[in-house]
C-alpha cells in the first residue's frame, strides 16, 4: 500500500487483512529469502507469517528460502513449524558448467572475455563455494585491472589477479597464521555448518567434532578447557563470534568470516606446501 506504520501497528494491520472477509481481494504471495535471519527467541514473526495462509480469509502463500532444509525441526517451535507446509525443494551449490553458463549468459554480446578466463573463474568459485555472485565479483574486478592497464581482452592473467586480491584479506592471512589446531577447529565448524545448514553451533559440539577429527588425523587430542581457551583466542581475532563463556558447553558460536575464505585460505597453503 505504500503505508509507512510502526512494527506494532504494521501487524495488527496485516492480521485484520488476513483475517477479513474480502471477495475482491486476490491472493497474495510472499517471498521470503533467508528465513534463518528470522529465527530469534520468540519467532514471533514466524509464527505470525506462517499462520496467516491457514486463515479461512487468509488468500496468502508464502514460499520461504532458508540454507538448511531440516530448519524447521532443528531451529523452529513447534506452534510455528505445524504451521508450515510439506512441500521443500532443494537447491545444490552451482557446478562449474553451470557457473560458466551464467556468467557467459552475463557477458553476451561481450568480445571482451577470452574463454579460457571464463572457465577459471567457474571452476575457482566451484571449488569453494558455487556462489555466481562471488565469480561475477571476481569478473567485475579482473575488467577493471585490465581497463587500468589499458588493456581490452580480460584473460586468465586478469582473472587469477582478481581472485587472489579478493582472497587476500586481512581475515584470510589471519587464518593462515593460525595455529595447526585453531585451523582445524575453523574447518571443523565449517564442516559441523554444511552438515547441519545452521551457521552456529556450540562449544560442546564443536569440542566432540575437535576430538573425532584430531583423532582421525592422528593428532594428539585437546582438553576442554584448552579448546576453550582456542575459542576466546579466535574470537579475540574477529574470526569466530562467540556468547560469553560463562554458558559452557552451550556457548553458541558463528563465524566471523566467510566459509569460502576459510576454504581458500586453508586450501592455497596447503598447495603452497
Amino acid at each position: 500500500t505504500g503505508e509507512k506504520a510502526t512494527a506494532e501497528h504494521a501487524m495488527k494491520l496485516l492480521d485484520k487483512r488476513f483475517n477479513t472477509k474480502d471477495p475482491k481481494r486476490v491472493t497474495t504471495i510472499f517471498l521470503v529469502d533467508e528465513l534463518d535471519m528470522l529465527c530469534n527467541r520468540k519467532q514471533s514473526v514466524l509464527y505470525n507469517m506462517f499462520d496467516w495462509p491457514s486463515k479461512p480469509h487468509g488468500k496468502l502463500i508464502v514460499i520461504a528460502i532458508a540454507n538448511t532444509m531440516d530448519l524447521p525441526e532443528r531451529v523452529m517451535m513447534n506452534r510455528v513449524s505445524s504451521r508450515l507446509g510439506l512441500t521443500r525443494q532443494t537447491f545444490q551449490p552451482y557446478t562449474h558448467t553451470q557457473l560458466q553458463t551464467i556468467v557467459a549468459s552475463r557477458l553476451e554480446g561481450l568480445q571482451v572475455f577470452q574463454q579460457d578466463a571464463i572457465q577459471l573463474v567457474a571452476r575457482k568459485v566451484a571449488s569453494l563455494s558455487g556462489d555466481a555472485r562471488r565469480a561475477l565479483d571476481i569478473c567485475r574486478r579482473a575488467t577493471e585491472m585490465a581497463e587500468v592497464a589499458g588493456q581490452d581482452k580480460i584473460g586468465v592473467q586478469h582473472v587469477t589477479r582478481a581472485h587472489m586480491e579478493m582472497f587476500s584479506s586481512p581475515k584470510i592471512l589471519a587464518i593462515r597464521s593460525c595455529t595447526k589446531y585453531e585451523q582445524m577447529l575453523l574447518k571443523v565448524m565449517v564442516a559441523e555448518f554444511h552438515r547441519t545448514g545452521v551457521e552456529e553451533t556450540t562449544v560442546g559440539a564443536i569440542f566432540r567434532e575437535m576430538q573425532t577429527c584430531l583423532r582421525t588425523e592422528g593428532v594428539e587430542t585437546m582438553s576442554m578447557p584448552g579448546t576453550v581457551a582456542m575459542v576466546a583466542r579466535l574470537a579475540a581475532t574477529r574470526l569466530l563470534l562467540s556468547e560469553h563463556i560463562k554458558h559452557g558447553l552451550e556457548t553458541k558460536l558463528r563465524l566471523n568470516v566467510a566459509t569460502e575464505e576459510i576454504n581458500f585460505a586453508l586450501k592455497s597453503q596447503e598447495e603452497g606446501g
